[in-house]
């Protein structure tokens, strides 16, 4: 191999270094931009929030903004993009051990509570902060609650096919149940009524398996069953 050849592959290799550096660079900017928008807007608001603000908490510049956002409505629905799934990836470990699908759906509910009772600040931006604010985020509010009603909905399929529960909408039946949940929620959000939102979930629980024709003595019935079997 030539020196030239050599001082050739060895530029090439800082220049592959430095790009991997610069991308790395780049994420972790739009990462902290991101956090600190969350908490930005959980604290002021979506109208109260300035593009200042976010600048000044992730200690970024108005430049570095701009690379990645094009305005302040850009960064809150990119925000709602990261925050749905990293609320839905909660509830869907927290099940993972459960086999009956009953006791998924069970699971599936509870776990929903909890997830929006600890992650107060992002249930804020993506139940209240989100209504309201025109056009485009109508489109990304329904996306948002479609993906919870989704995800709802895949249980109650579940529990339809194990025979647990009769062949049914499970589409509506889904929607429902999330309309039930956000009401109790947003309330929660908004006038702090329960002082805990977790207090609310055996008469929320009573209700949705009503709903469906179950009750909580059916699930302990299976997990009866189920344990019996193993």
């Amino acid at each position: 191999m030539t020196n030239e050849t050599s001082e050739a592959s060895v530029h090439s290799g800082r220049q592959a270094h430095g790009g991997v550096a610069a991308t790395r660079d780049k994420e972790a900017t739009r990462q902290r931009l991101l956090d600190a928008a969350e908490e930005v807007f959980a604290e002021k608001g979506y109208h109260g929030a300035v593009v200042e603000d976010i600048i000044r908490a992730s200690d970024s510049s108005k430049g570095g903004f701009y690379f990645h956002f094009p305005n302040k409505q850009g960064i809150f629905l990119a925000l709602i993009d990261a925050l749905v799934p990293k609320l839905a990836s909660a509830v869907d470990r927290a099940i993972a051990n459960e086999t009956d699908p009953m006791a998924q759906m069970d699971a599936a509910l509870r776990t929903v509570l909890e997830t929006f009772s600890r992650h107060r600040k992002l249930s804020k931006i993506l139940l209240v902060e989100a209504v309201g604010l025109g056009h485009g985020f109508d489109e990304k509010l329904m996306h948002t609650r479609g993906y919870f009603a989704a995800m709802i909905r895949r249980y109650l399929d579940r529990a339809v096919a194990a025979g647990a529960i009769a062949p049914m909408d499970t589409e509506t039946v889904s929607w429902a149940w999330f309309g039930a949940i956000n009401e109790l929620v947003v309330r929660w959000l908004v006038i702090g009524k329960p002082e805990k939102l977790e207090t609310v979930l055996p008469q929320l629980r009573l209700l949705l398996l009503r709903s469906v024709g179950a009750t909580p003595a059916d699930l302990a019935e299976r997990a009866e069953a189920t344990e019996r079997r193993s």
